[in-house]
């Protein structure tokens, strides 16, 4: 779980190409990141980080009303978050530069898709790996490392499926997961026919997981549609 806790992480891209900005949208979106805000000045940047609060910023070092070094300068007296450079500008002493500024990484345009993913994952693992993993919800934690509800200091393990099936819900945390969508998590490419084990596995996560599994808060059904896991905020 530790790919999805980091690529819930929220990422600004700062970049005057449109394109650009598109494409490396694409590529994360791609690869399961769900947080991502644009800006194409040091004006709209600075705007974007007091509104979104970043936990990573990529940035070009050309930009139309200033440069990204003293962009990364005026956002880390905000906010202290990792930053990655996302630039033409290849020569020694820009990297030097950025580098001694207290920039986490630089890559060069033109740049390959997988590099700036792994690129991306190598700083969020860097920064974030202090932080607590648990997932909170009104009435108990789910540790997926250790596949296990707490619950009133009790310990309550999860099975497969349960993993499976709160794992999808987790990805998707505050949004409609549809029940196509959980039996396939579940059940794999064939998931026709699985709807009444769905619901009895739903009953049993709930019963772990709520306070009083007959009024779930946590594991929300949505009728017609799936269900949603709520998620609260630390």
């Amino acid at each position: 779980m530790e790919n999805n806790y980091l690529k819930r992480k929220r990422i600004l891209l700062v970049d005057d190409q449109p394109e650009l900005l598109d494409m490396v949208v694409s590529i994360l979106e791609e690869d399961g990141f769900e947080n991502i805000q644009t800006a194409k000045s040091v004006k709209e940047a600075l705007a974007a980080s007091k509104e979104f609060h970043p936990e990573l910023a990529v940035l070009d070092v050309m930009l139309p009303d200033g440069d990204g070094f003293s962009l990364m300068e005026q956002l880390k007296k905000e906010e202290d978050y990792p930053v990655l450079f996302l630039t033409a500008r290849g020569e020694d002493e820009d990297k030097f530069k950025g580098f001694g500024l207290g920039a986490d990484d630089y890559i060069v345009k033109p740049f390959l898709p997988k590099e700036l993913i792994f690129r991306v994952m190598a700083i969020l693992r860097r920064s974030y790996k202090e932080e607590n993993p648990l997932v909170k919800l009104e009435g108990s934690e789910i540790d997926f490392e250790r596949a296990e509800v707490i619950k009133n200091g009790e310990y309550i393990s999860l099975t497969a499926k349960e993993y499976d099936l709160l794992s999808a819900l987790y990805r998707n945390a505050g949004r409609i997961v549809t029940i196509d969508a959980l039996c396939e998590a579940a059940w794999g490419d064939n998931p026709y026919g699985y709807e009444n084990s769905l619901m009895a596995h739903i009953r049993r996560i709930r019963e772990k997981i709520e306070s009083n599994p007959s009024r779930p808060v946590s594991l929300i059904t949505v009728k017609g549609l799936g269900y949603k896991l709520m998620v609260e905020k630390r």
